[in-house]
């Protein structure tokens, strides 16, 4: 397994992909396979060790340079970005062990790696909307995505490739969601009236337009005791917006009359569901058309028992159902800040109503344990190791949670 080169494993920093595998490499490893995990180094991580039975090997990598858009949302430091990612693959393909099977998500590794070598068959997991760099890819042997609407992209640009292309969902890993219903019940009464983001704190999120819906929802009836909190990173090395991104959000709340709570960047998996549990209501706005693949957030807040917001992305329908295990608002709409009000109205004026919901979410992720998504990686890792893969199986054939 090699994660890119802006984030430490374990993901001291924060990092969806990242925690994934962290956790993927140990189940792995616990049902008897040998695994090699290859990450950036960081101070305090050594060059090589062994977690749960994983081996850690750690190469020169880089802090993510900031994102400065220009017009039509031209990121100038991209090319800062691709280079660092290219002297980062070049060192982890000198540390690449013989294997069956490498799966990496860095952007340029898949292209230094020849079919059918020592390395072991070549598994891109792709974890955002595919560009035209996608094309460099072709050769690989399996290219796996965690939504099918992603697979439907990568289909479009790669039509030759079907047989290439397998869904296996991102996990609900066990040590943020609750494993008993009659906790989640139990906890529902004690919940505070709180709202709650956790993500990277960044314009793409949808936050501004979060700020705004909840000024109208506190403007509403049962609006004036609830709280937001907006969780988790904004500093441009953990994929924020910057400082300044932030005191716009603070300043913006602050016009508005708000009380919105920035407690920052929560990177404990115990602080993290700690958060989860208090909340009544998550909200997960993103805008992002082309970035967003499956996010891991709204998934880790249905098992934990709260009632779910998220935009109207299609990646989110593999997982919450409108209406029954979550509620979706229309974020392209003129009006998008009065759909996310009066969605907040909706659950605040009807605790049965979010309990209702927020049970059947938590039922829903049951089918989305690290055990379960383990067991379709491992099924397709062998597949790929015994047949060719113009035998393997095609999109319509995917592997389903």
């Amino acid at each position: 397994i090699v994660q890119g080169p802006f984030l430490p494993v374990p993901p001291l920093r924060g990092g969806a992909v990242e925690k994934v595998w962290f956790a993927l490499g140990q189940e792995f490893a616990r049902r008897g396979h040998t695994v090699t995990h290859v990450s950036r180094s960081f101070p305090g991580l050594p060059d090589a060790e062994v977690i749960e039975g994983v081996q850690h090997i750690r190469v020169g990598g880089f802090d993510a340079p900031p994102s400065w858009r220009l017009w039509r949302g031209i990121d100038v430091l991209w090319p800062l970005r691709l280079v660092r990612d290219f002297l980062y693959a070049w060192r982890a393909r000198r540390v690449l062990p013989d294997a069956d099977i490498l799966v990496t998500n860095t952007f340029w590794l898949p292209t230094l790696i020849r079919p059918h070598n020592r390395r072991g068959r070549l598994y891109v997991h792709v974890q955002r909307f595919p560009k035209a760099q996608v094309r460099l890819y072709a050769h690989a042997d399996r290219l796996q995505t965690v939504s099918t609407s992603i697979a439907r992209a990568l289909l479009e640009r790669l039509p030759t490739c079907a047989g290439k292309i397998r869904v296996i969902p991102n996990p609900l890993l066990e040590d943020i969601s609750w494993s008993e219903e009659n906790e989640i019940q139990r906890r529902a009464d004690t919940r505070a009236r709180t709202i709650l983001f956790v993500g990277r704190v960044h314009p793409a999120k949808g936050l501004e337009l979060l700020i705004d819906a909840f000024a109208k929802f506190r403007s509403l009836r049962t609006g004036g005791s609830w709280t937001l909190r907006i969780v988790g990173p904004h500093e441009s090395a953990l994929g924020g917006g910057g400082g300044l991104f932030l005191e716009q959000l603070k300043n913006r709340a602050g016009a508005l009359g708000c009380p919105v709570e920035f407690p920052g960047f929560q990177a404990d998996p115990a602080g993290l569901r700690a958060e989860l549990s208090e909340a009544q209501i998550f909200v997960y706005p993103s805008t992002d058309e082309l970035g967003e693949a499956s996010p891991v957030a709204p998934l880790e807040a249905m098992g934990c028992g709260c009632a779910v917001i998220v935009s109207d992305l299609a990646c989110f329908r593999d997982y919450l159902t409108p209406d029954e295990t979550g509620f979706v608002f229309d974020h392209r709409a003129e009006n998008a800040a009065d759909n996310l009000a009066a969605c907040l109205e909706r659950l605040a004026a009807d605790p049965v109503l979010r309990q209702r919901v927020a049970l059947r979410a938590w039922r829903a992720t049951r089918n989305l344990t690290l055990n379960h998504v383990a067991d379709l990686f491992l099924a397709d890792f062998s597949l790929l190791s015994s047949t060719s893969t113009e035998s393997n199986p095609s999109l319509n054939e995917r592997s389903r949670p």
